[in-house]
């Protein structure tokens, strides 16, 4: 069976550097490569380039296109967002970006996995709020759910939307302070959920018991999340019903067995 290959690897930069030499960004690490189709979509000699460093911890990173184009990407520590253009280097784009309280709220407090929606707006999971926000053109934020069935949501993680315009995102318990013995927490499992572009919210899954990258196959028929569990680390994929349903999961990769023997989770994708 083919292992799905997937490989996110940007490693961003601090606010108060000064802008870099394009054709000299230092390199930094290694490609695991688990599947020879892989060679299809990253040239077997491929680097990673430091683009920036001095953040805390980097999350969600998206591109936005443009004349120039620009990344943004989010620290969840320090509730902020980021952004970097080549040959000026990062600025703060947004703070705060996950959490608007006024009392410590824990070490993750800022927003995670970012999107534009169809009209190039900025689409977040917030943490600290425990929601969905769109950053709107006529200013400030617009919360596209926060609940579900009238409980709040844990702490969204990760986002993909389809082309039709609804969005799939994921819900595990990393932004709460206690993470799953957080007595904030109303929600008693960790869901997937498909958000129409009508409003409605639908739990598709909670199966998975640390939802959190979320992607789509290019034909929009089958749903991927990685699951950050280190007792069930996982990926699996959901054929997608007509109806936008998820059919029954197939294991993609179990990397339970490298837990202990490589870094991280399976995560982003």
């Amino acid at each position: 069976m083919k292992i799905l290959s997937s490989l996110l690897c940007l490693l961003l930069y601090s606010a108060t550097c000064l802008a870099q030499d394009t054709l000299n960004f230092p390199h930094l690490g290694e490609v695991l490569k688990f599947d020879d189709a892989l060679d299809a979509v990253l040239p077997a000699d491929a680097k990673i380039e430091v683009l920036s460093s001095g953040f805390e911890w980097t999350e969600g990173p998206v591109w936005v296109p443009g004349s120039p184009g620009y990344l943004l990407f989010s620290d969840i520590p320090r509730n902020s967002v980021y952004r970097w253009e080549e040959g000026k280097g990062a600025s703060l784009f947004m703070k705060p970006s996950g959490y608007t309280g006024v009392t410590d709220y824990g070490g993750e407090p800022g927003c995670n996995g970012l999107m534009l929606d169809a009209e190039g707006q900025l689409v977040s999971c917030e943490h600290g709020d425990r929601r969905i926000s769109v950053l709107t053109r006529e200013g400030g934020k617009r919360t596209l759910v926060d609940h579900y069935q009238g409980k709040r949501l844990n702490s969204p993680n990760d986002l993909i939307f389809t082309r039709e315009g609804d969005l799939f995102f994921t819900d595990p318990p990393y932004g709460l302070p206690n993470r799953w013995d957080d007595p904030r927490r109303e929600l008693d499992f960790c869901g997937v959920y498909r958000l129409r572009k009508n409003g409605e919210l639908v739990l598709a899954t909670d199966e998975m018991s640390r939802p959190n990258g979320v992607a789509l196959s290019p034909d929009e028929k089958t749903l991927y999340v990685a699951q950050s569990d280190p007792l069930a680390a996982i990926w699996k994929s959901f054929p997608i019903n007509a109806d936008g349903s998820l059919g029954d999961s197939t294991l993609l990769h179990d990397a339970t067995a490298d837990v202990n023997k490589l870094p991280g989770l399976p995560d982003g994708m």
